[in-house]
């Protein structure tokens, strides 16, 4: 049984908490948060302990969440990797390719899995584009939602169109060749807007579009092939297919697809335990989505300067 831990008692935080709690290979051993009443909330809903410092926790783990800020993933992560543990991060990775590249060379050193958080990677298996015979010529991802505060502490193109570029890349199987932005920023420290186009290698091309200054909640996927194209409305949960493949409508009535955090933390667990060969989403595929959201971010301050 594997020692579990978690550092964030936040929103992500409590649920991967809760996963750990219900899975009977795992036991939870103990939160930290700086904010300790938010840490000894979590703790006594479980009954473990509250740390007072992030180092005491992961010296008593095996497996380890890191569900804290956005700009302290890489921190936390770097810790329990040296700890020995291994390690999921809910996205991003980190906020800056550098410690991106660090936590993934850190984790191939000492041998531990590192995850990451890209759990939309799980809504797109259970549709079935993973297994489509033809590579997409265009995807349009969009991702919107009015402001709220929450994730502001990067840019949104980290805080929500991150989860979009994995998707594509992983679709796509290629590497990026050119971009395009344009954005603005209203209310965050970073840009709150970002409409974005990568050109890939393979002849596809990914737009996306996301912000969290909008008046109304948005949420689609467009996918085109040679044969034809997949639309999903993830808001109005409505799903067109004119292509010959046997994708599933009812997608979101599947277990990985309705509770897709779950079932990201239970991959990771396997992948741990040597069940499995890879959690859904590896700190490499994770560095490689970070790597095209900062370029996304480089080209925005360029433009805005």
């Amino acid at each position: 049984m594997l020692k579990a831990a978690v550092i964030g008692a936040g929103a992500f935080g409590r649920h991967h908490a809760r996963k750990y709690a219900e899975d009977e290979r795992v036991r939870l051993v103990g939160v930290y948060d700086p904010d300790d009443e938010r840490a000894h909330m979590l703790a006594e809903t479980h009954h473990v302990a509250a740390f007072d410092a992030a180092e005491d926790l992961v010296a008593e783990a095996d497996i380890v969440t890191v569900a804290s800020l956005a700009t302290t993933h890489a921190a936390m992560a770097r810790l329990a990797l040296d700890a020995g543990c291994h390690v999921l991060v809910e996205k991003p990775l980190a906020t800056n390719v550098a410690d991106g590249e660090d936590l993934v060379e850190r984790a191939r050193a000492a041998e531990r899995v590192l995850a990451c958080g890209h759990q939309e990677r799980l809504i797109v298996e259970a549709i079935g584009l993973m297994q489509a015979p033809e590579p997409p010529m265009l995807i349009e991802c969009v991702r919107a939602a009015p402001w709220t505060g929450r994730g502001a502490d990067v840019s949104v193109t980290l805080d929500l169109m991150t989860h979009d570029i994995d998707m594509a890349l992983a679709l796509l199987r290629c590497a990026p060749q050119r971009v395009s932005v344009s954005g603005r920023c209203e209310r965050g420290v970073d840009v709150d807007h970002l409409e974005a186009e990568a050109r890939f290698d393979g002849g596809g091309t990914a737009r996306f579009l996301a912000s969290r200054i909008a008046e109304d909640r948005a949420r689609s996927l467009r996918v085109v092939y040679p044969s034809g194209e997949v639309r999903v409305d993830f808001v109005a949960r409505t799903f067109h297919n004119s292509t010959p493949f046997a994708l599933n409508a009812d997608f979101a009535e599947t277990p990985d697809s309705h509770d897709p955090l779950a079932a990201n933390v239970k991959r990771f667990i396997s992948a741990a335990l040597g069940q499995a060969p890879a959690p859904p989403v590896t700190g490499a595929e994770a560095l490689d989505a970070l790597r095209l959201a900062a370029w996304f971010d480089s080209e925005f301050l360029k433009g805005s300067q």
